[in-house]
Order: structure tokens, then sequence, then C-alpha cells
């Protein structure tokens, strides 16, 4: 390397790696996210349950009749289960979710109309034994749940926490629309 090379690598490398770095997030509420990517995601997580409920059916010898036994499980091993509350006032549309063991920013949230979608996965390192699993719950690092809300809201008014594995959105609901009149008058066209 000559000397010119020497002394601009370390400015490149401190360049490279500020560009680099992952955009942290101001603030660690949950994300919310475009509706399409959403229903990306469930389409992946259907053909995945599919594929892992004809590998149950299978390992049972492919007798009829059990099906949708084998769909349960699969869902069962692939998301975790999520209880949901909605409530409903006035002005406001409450949903609350048990999410626990989920951090702010592992959960996304869409909100499209009325349908609202969640979502959250966790990361973690999953150590492979010789055993062979015959049943597991434990493995469900990830839920979804979609849910249609009782009236139209206000997206841009949206608040999401998320206290001890509890999620919290406020959805204000959205002013009602005006009926506009028309006045049809005498004549010809």
């Amino acid at each position: 390397m000559n000397k010119e090379t020497k002394e601009t690598a370390p400015k490149k490398t401190a360049a490279l790696a500020k560009t680099e770095k992952k955009p942290v997030r101001e603030n660690m509420f949950p994300m919310f996210v475009e509706a399409e990517k959403m229903l990306e995601r469930l389409a992946d997580l259907t053909t995945e349950t599919a594929h892992k409920a004809f590998e149950f059916f299978v390992k049972r010898g492919g007798e009829l009749g059990r099906e949708i036994d084998d769909w349960f499980r699969a869902e069962a091993e692939l998301l975790r289960a999520v209880t949901v509350e909605i409530r409903e006032t006035d002005k406001l549309v409450s949903v609350t979710a048990a999410v626990p063991g989920f951090k702010p920013e592992e959960i996304e949230i869409s909100l499209d109309g009325r349908e609202l979608i969640m979502s959250g996965e966790t990361v973690t390192e999953e150590k492979k034994e010789d055993e062979d699993t015959i049943y597991s719950e434990w493995r469900s690092n990830r839920f979804f749940r979609r849910l249609t809300l009782p009236a139209d809201v206000d997206a841009d008014k949206v608040k999401a926490s998320l206290d001890h594995g509890v999620l919290m959105l406020k959805l204000p609901k959205a002013a009602p629309k005006e009926v506009k009149t028309i006045a049809v008058s005498a004549g010809k066209n």
C-alpha cells in the first residue's frame, strides 16, 4: 500500500461503517406497516402451515378424516396463540392483545379500513438435538392476527403501546361521513 492509500483506508472504513448501520427507531412502539406487506406475510404463513399440515398427514399414514386436526396442529407449532379483546365507546375502539415475550420493535401493525392486522416475531437461537420432536408449542416465536373492527377509525390518530406483554391499541373513530343532498331542478338536461 502506498502512503495515500494507508491514510484514506481508515476514513473509508469509518464512512462505510456509518452507512451500514441499521437505522435506530426513535420511538420504541410497535411499528405500523403497509397492509400489502402483512397480507403477503399471511399468504406465506398459510403456505407454510399447509406444508406442515401435510407432513403431519403423511407421518400418520395418510388416513383421511383428520386433516383439520393436522391443520390445527401445524398452526399451533408455527404460530403463538394471541388472545384479543376489542371494546368500543362512542369515540374510540380499543384493542388489547396478550403478546408476552415480544419487544415493541418485534411487532408490526397494519390498518386498512376496518381491517386490523397484528404480527410479531422474536429472534431466538434454536439448538437442535438428535431427538425427533413429536409435538411442540414452545417453538412458536411468532404470531399473526387479522381482525375486523366494529367501526371506521382514523388511522392517523392511532396510538399503540406495549406494557408487560400486553399490546394496547387506541383507535379513535373516524368522523361520520356527511350525506350530501343533491338538488333536482326542473327542466331539460
